[in-house]
């Protein structure tokens, strides 16, 4: 029922700037925290940054915090996440993912997943 979809991937330089959007259906989208999480090959799909219903909120991993910026349009039932700055170690698939948690840990608690889209940035 519930369903994600990532847009927004692509190949840049380092240095460069990528908005990535996710949109949800199946779901009341204000009802929910939404979060952007990513995965590089090899490695264990990490948190990158969540928000809350309202939007009010955020939270970011240490490792993009000062770069990226994540939004959300209630209206449209669509999260977006801006990045900026980007460096090769960003290069991951990124994944959107909605939480209907109200605990104050925003890197867990995701019950449905998007398929991801690429970014890939060189140096």
């Amino acid at each position: 029922q519930v369903q994600l979809v990532e847009s927004g991937g692509g190949l840049v330089q380092a240095g460069d700037s990528l908005r990535l959007s996710c949109v949800a259906s199946g779901l009341s989208f204000s009802s929910y925290r939404m979060g952007w999480f990513r995965q590089a090959p090899g490695k264990e799909r990490e948190f990158v940054a969540a928000i809350s219903r309202s939007g009010s909120t955020t939270r970011y991993a240490g490792s993009v915090k000062g770069r990226f910026t994540i939004s959300r349009d209630n209206a449209k039932n669509t999260v977006y996440l801006e990045m900026n700055s980007l460096k090769p170690e960003d290069t991951a698939v990124y994944f959107c993912a909605v939480s209907s948690s109200y605990s104050g840990t925003y890197s867990e608690g995701y019950n449905y997943w998007g398929q991801g889209t690429q970014v890939t940035v060189s140096s």
